[in-house]
């Protein structure tokens, strides 16, 4: 595997590409580009141009530094640096991301294509079932200090990350998956939270409400229309998470379905070969003692994976 990059490690990538593909007199006004800081008093970067991006890079998050890296390397198509952010040989989910689903409670939503050439979506049904995020991706993922942003600007709440925090848990049916989400939010609390990915419950994958009202004439049609949860990470790297009960490998009376579970698994394989990673977790595992110590260490794993670290 992989071993992760550290932040100042970012910093100095960032910086030697930067200064090998630029002249003097254009890196100030690429930063700036890039939304770093302009030169103060007495600042250049005539004496060292790598200097000169280093500082300007010091102040920012490791997420920051990770779509920083991105847009740095698409700008000069670097392959270099391109490989060198990768994620344990993982290539993402090809694709630009357009709108996200997620948080589904109650009915489903009735969704109509408002600009079919923009891929601009609009409820017109049931708008309080769900929630859409449909604003541009960055580099760095979804975290969640963007998420309550957009929460916050969207209703106009105060303490919008409380009270976003309120409307996801909301959207829980099961305790194991309660468990785990409040498991995970624990982050968010902590030095940094705010840059941390964003834990998305229920989220749509495959939406087709027509086919919904002809399932009972084409029963198994749809083999998985939501996720429990999804992560998104830099690089287009992209983590489904599955809490897994009965229902997923028996019949209504309890008896094993054999069937069942190989279209399970079956579809986990077509995410994977999509650039997906999947994780599943059975329902048996929460009533365990140290369930949250279990879950615990797999964020941890999981964050380090893809770098998210110090």
């Amino acid at each position: 595997m992989t071993t992760p990059i550290s932040a100042n490690e970012l910093r100095d990538l960032i910086a030697d590409s930067i200064a090998a593909h630029l002249k003097s007199y254009e890196v100030a006004g690429f930063c700036v580009r890039l939304g770093l800081l302009p030169a103060g008093s007495g600042e250049n970067p005539f004496s060292s141009k790598r200097v000169y991006v280093r500082g300007r890079l010091l102040e920012k998050s490791l997420a920051d530094l990770q779509g920083i890296a991105q847009a740095v390397a698409e700008e000069f198509g670097d392959e270099g640096l391109a490989q060198k952010i990768g994620f344990g040989g993982q290539r993402g989910v090809d694709g630009e991301l357009k709108n996200i689903i997620f948080a589904s409670v109650g009915p489903k939503p009735r969704i109509v294509m408002q600009d079919a050439i923009n891929n601009v979506i609009d409820i017109v049904e049931n708008v309080n079932s769900c929630l859409i995020y449909d604003q541009p991706l960055r580099g760095a993922g979804l975290t969640w200090g963007e998420l309550a942003t957009w929460w916050g600007t969207k209703t106009g709440v105060s303490d919008a990350p409380h009270k976003l925090y309120q409307r996801l848990h909301q959207s829980l049916d099961s305790e194991p998956e309660k468990l785990l989400f409040r498991e995970y939010c624990k982050r968010y609390g902590q030095a940094n939270g705010a840059d941390v990915p964003a834990l998305l419950p229920q989220v749509y994958l495959h939406y087709d409400p027509y086919l919904r009202m002809q399932r009972r004439h084409t029963p198994g049609e749809i083999k998985r229309e939501r996720m429990d949860f999804l992560l998104l990470f830099p690089n287009r790297a992209r983590v489904v998470i599955e809490v897994d009960g009965k229902q997923h490998y028996s019949d209504a009376g309890g008896a094993a379905a054999p069937t069942k579970y190989a279209i399970m698994v079956a579809e986990d394989r077509k995410l994977r070969l999509k650039g997906y990673e999947v994780f599943r977790f059975g329902g048996a595992e929460f009533m365990r003692k140290d369930s949250q110590t279990v879950l615990s260490k797999f964020f941890d794993e999981l964050l380090e994976l893809h770098s998210w670290g110090a």
